[in-house]
């Protein structure tokens, strides 16, 4: 789906391609009947035309009676295709639109919420073969929501269109021929005269206005697309505003937000100001064309056989009609070019986002594009905790200096590590390295085999379901009994929330709304009184606690989650201890100038590890595992 004509047809060679063909081919034969019934009209037109021109001939015996009769018939052929066949296909069309958008948006959301955490990775920027640099793609959510929508729907109005014009071509085409009559001055083309008139003034006006459409089209185009990212931009800073709204009173922040605010619109403004002159010019463009197609060029082909009484006025009145149809139907370009700029500016942000997911499907190969990536993950037998070696991290560019180095590092079985620097040292970008979650540097990463892991960082976004499912992530709520979920709920201080445990919301709000910063870091550790994970990274995760709250959050990680291995990152100069006044942690690593050294905390020794001797006689593991994949086996 990296390119325009694979996005079209990959739905139709999909596991669901039943599906699609059945619903294309119903429509299909509903355009076809609907251009069939088109010239059935036609002849019905020239039949009323041609009554009531004769009310007054002396040989018309019911002149009332045939104008009444002509009318129902053309009324009720108007009813049947509208409602019958026009009703029939749009719900047909708009139901197919509804399946290919659901197939369409679910292959994307599959792609970005894969183990790979494509999601993630597509936000870092890249850079092309021959080295210029590919920004990340602005507004996903955009993309993946209002461009898939309006895609679909332009391009089953674009094929309905090309399948009228085929139809129309074929029904009214052969009537034509049918009903053609010579032409004076076209004597050698026979009884085709009329028909070869017809088509040649079609073919003559249609096409020269095609390109003064195209050429519009094209300008519509590149508009939508500054719009599409001018809005997107606006809405996401209303999106990330809203986010920080409690910040943004806090500090007094309006006018400044509101000046950003206006220059984000402001740039909404004059694309849209542009966008305007070319829709209004092409409006009027459309009027004028429709009004000379069907009152001036569809009756012009007949009139010298009329005036040269080779038709009668219900041949010239049916002939006119005919061209006036197949004018219409081959107008279709004209008609929904604004639909065919959409189109194309919409497949053009959904096809960039196909290719930036591509381009990120070997993490390491990508982060390389931008800078260095020499990162391995291993697993090692469990006893040996988790060991880094050589790790060096960096930001984006060739020649980046590493803004922390750790040579060598162990984390034995059962050791609390508190990670100690100053602000901006390094310390959660030195954590989410190990995680296999930093772009650029480098390192070689062992973790302990068969050994859960869990990340818990500071800022804690809830889904909307229920709460037993937001403390059962990242498995599934089914995994876990309604009691042990209560359970670890009420050791982590969450025991007033147990009676709404099957609910996504509280009072009408969901749990981000209604839980507050402490309460959705005591959800976290629920979730790891739940799952026990035997390694575990605390990125700030007691930032929003107070002191006996840390500490009642460690003594209840310390009294359920036996040999667990801790490294975390707090603000605090010194690390918490129980409320008898023990420390929880082990060691302390520190990151000076750029150096990470870990040692034991006031020259504690490290928790004991077991006898190793049997362990190190067994063959060991040594499995080269890419970033993802590593944390993939692990979770």
């Amino acid at each position: 789906m990296r390119g325009f004509w694979g996005l079209m047809r990959a739905y139709w060679f999909s596991e669901r391609w039943r599906e699609a063909w059945i619903l294309t081919a119903a429509i299909a034969l509903l355009t076809a009947f609907s251009s069939k019934v088109g010239v059935w009209l036609a002849e019905a037109g020239g039949d009323l035309t041609s009554a009531i021109a004769l009310y007054h001939w002396p040989g018309n015996e019911a002149p009332l009676a045939s104008i009444l009769s002509t009318a129902g018939f053309l009324v009720f052929l108007v009813v049947a295709k509208e409602i019958v066949l026009t009703g029939i296909r749009h719900l047909l069309s708009t139901t197919l639109h509804r399946k290919w958008r659901g197939w369409l948006n679910g292959r994307f959301n599959d792609a970005l919420l894969d183990a790979n955490h494509t999601h993630f990775h597509v936000q870092h920027a890249a850079r092309s073969v021959d080295g210029n640099e590919l920004p990340p793609p602005d507004n996903i959510d955009q993309r993946v929501h209002e461009s898939i929508k309006d895609m679909a729907g332009g391009a089953i109005g674009l094929a309905m269109g090309v399948m009228g014009v085929v139809s129309s071509l074929f029904f009214v085409g052969q009537k034509l021929i049918e009903t053609s009559t010579a032409i004076d001055g076209l004597e050698f083309l026979g009884q085709y005269g009329a028909a070869v008139l017809a088509f040649a003034v079609v073919a003559a006006y249609v096409p020269l206005n095609t390109w003064f459409a195209l050429w519009i089209g094209r300008a519509l185009e590149r508009l939508t697309v500054a719009s599409q990212k001018a809005e997107g931009s606006y809405r996401g800073e209303l999106t990330t505003f809203l986010r920080r709204s409690f910040h943004v009173a806090a500090s007094h922040g309006e006018a400044v937000q509101r000046q950003m605010n206006a220059s984000l619109y402001a740039g909404i403004d004059r694309v849209w100001a542009r966008l305007n002159w070319f829709d209004s010019g092409f409006k009027s463009f459309q009027l004028i064309y429709d009004f000379v197609a069907f009152r001036i060029i569809s009756y012009g082909p007949g009139l010298l056989p009329y005036i040269n009484n080779n038709i009668s006025l219900r041949n010239y009145v049916t002939g006119a009609e005919l061209v006036n149809q197949l004018i219409r139907e081959c107008s279709w370009f004209i008609h929904v070019m604004p639909a065919i700029a959409s189109l194309k500016a919409n497949a053009r942000r959904i096809t960039d986002l196909a290719e930036a997911i591509e381009r990120v499907q070997h993490p390491d190969d990508f982060y390389r594009s931008t800078g260095r990536f020499d990162f391995s993950y291993a697993r090692q037998h469990a006893v040996f905790g988790l060991t880094v070696r050589n790790l060096e991290l960096m930001h984006a560019g060739d020649d980046a200096i590493p803004f922390v180095a750790a040579p060598i590092l162990r984390f034995r079985r059962g050791e609390w590590t508190f990670v100690k620097g100053e602000s901006g040292s390094g310390k959660s970008s030195l954590i989410k390295a190990i995680n296999g979650l930093w772009p650029h540097g480098g390192g070689d990463v062992s973790f302990p085999d068969g050994v859960p892991v869990f990340y818990a960082a500071q800022d804690v976004r809830l889904p909307p379901v229920s709460l037993k499912q937001l403390i059962c992530l990242p498995g599934d709520e089914g995994d876990h009994a309604d009691t042990a979920v209560a359970a670890a709920m009420h050791r982590s201080g969450l025991g007033e929330f147990i009676e709404w445990l099957a609910d996504a919301s509280r009072d009408g709000k969901l749990w981000d709304e209604t839980l507050s910063g402490g309460q959705k870091q005591r959800l976290v550790l629920a979730r790891i009184l739940l799952h026990k994970p035997g390694l575990l990274f605390l990125d700030e995760a007691t930032g929003a606690l107070d002191v006996q709250a840390k500490t009642a959050f460690h003594q209840a990680i310390k009294d359920n989650c036996p040999a667990i291995t801790v490294i975390s990152v707090m603000h605090e100069a010194e690390p918490p201890k129980s409320a008898a006044g023990s420390d929880f942690y082990d060691s302390v690593l520190r990151i000076v100038d750029g150096m990470a050294v870990k040692a034991p905390l006031r020259n504690r020794q490290p928790a004991e590890v077991p006898e190793l001797a049997k362990i190190l006689k067994r063959p060991q593991r040594d499995v080269r595992l890419k970033p993802v994949q590593a944390r993939q086996k692990q979770e």
